[in-house]
């Protein structure tokens, strides 16, 4: 994965559908704009439901 795609490519979480946007990042949980869905850390949570970072999946907007 290219350095554009990871700042670029969506996730969505399976268990309540919330979106990580990389260029948004998520400030309330301590993640910069700007922050690669790969460089979060293991330990952060879905902001909406807590779910963990592995129930998130690559979310394309088709």
């Amino acid at each position: 994965m290219t350095l554009t795609k990871s700042l670029t490519q969506k996730w969505i979480c399976v268990a309540c559908g919330d979106i990580y946007d990389p260029r948004e990042g998520d400030p309330e949980g301590g993640i910069s704009p700007g922050t690669a869905f790969e460089d979060i850390p293991d330990s952060w949570v879905c902001p909406v439901c807590g779910a963990r970072k592995s129930d998130f999946e690559p979310y394309d907007e088709d």
